[in-house]
């Protein structure tokens, strides 16, 4: 029996070495429990998990994410333009333990609204656990510190109680309500910074 398991051990040792190495990505923060770093394109698998989940679709919408490669042009026109447009934009939220990604957290630019907002959502496996606040004050502080940001917004449809509440965890102040383009219900306006409360 323990021949048996040393052997399993070594052909799993052997399929890591043969595999091929995982692109080396500079973290934005880090935390004590999470690692916070740019997407890449080998994220896709995770980004359709994440992005078909019911929760996602329920509240932030659905994003057209029906297979992985519809994952890939999400993540090529979304987080991975904002980067070269903006410096920032979404990013990918790991443990930091196991590198295992379990939502993303980061600062987004909209059209139709003044300052960078603060976008987040995790896997449910990983929520309860307080990641996404973890996440979400290195991501502000990451904002104001190494972008010299002044205000920061966050825009959520008021039925999602959990995230207004993590909101005001983060000091944020609800400060009016806007209409996305090409929707037809508002969604609350929180925010923190300058002039903010």
């Amino acid at each position: 029996m323990e021949e048996r398991e040393e052997q399993e051990a070594l052909d799993e040792a052997s399929a890591s070495t043969l595999a091929e190495p995982r692109p080396v990505v500079e973290p934005v923060a880090s935390t004590r429990r999470l690692t916070i770093r740019p997407l890449t394109l080998d994220d896709a698998p995770f980004i359709w998990e994440l992005v078909t989940d019911a929760d996602w679709l329920r509240f932030i919408g659905d994003r057209g994410v029906h297979t992985v490669d519809d994952a890939e042009r999400y993540l090529t026109d979304g987080p991975l333009a904002s980067y070269a447009a903006h410096g920032h934009g979404l990013w990918c939220v790991e443990l930091r333990a196991t590198q295992t990604p379990i939502g993303i957290c980061g600062l987004l630019r909209r059209d139709w609204l003044d300052d960078a907002d603060l976008g987040f959502a995790l896997l449910p496996a990983f929520r309860g656990s307080g990641y996404a606040l973890e996440a979400a004050q290195a991501v502000v502080g990451y904002g104001f510190d190494a972008l010299a940001m002044s205000r920061i917004l966050a825009i959520v449809t008021p039925a999602n109680a959990k995230s207004v509440a993590l909101l005001r965890r983060l000091g944020m102040h609800l400060t009016g309500e806007a209409t996305p383009p090409g929707a037809t219900t508002a969604v609350a306006v929180y925010g923190v910074g300058v002039g903010l409360g």
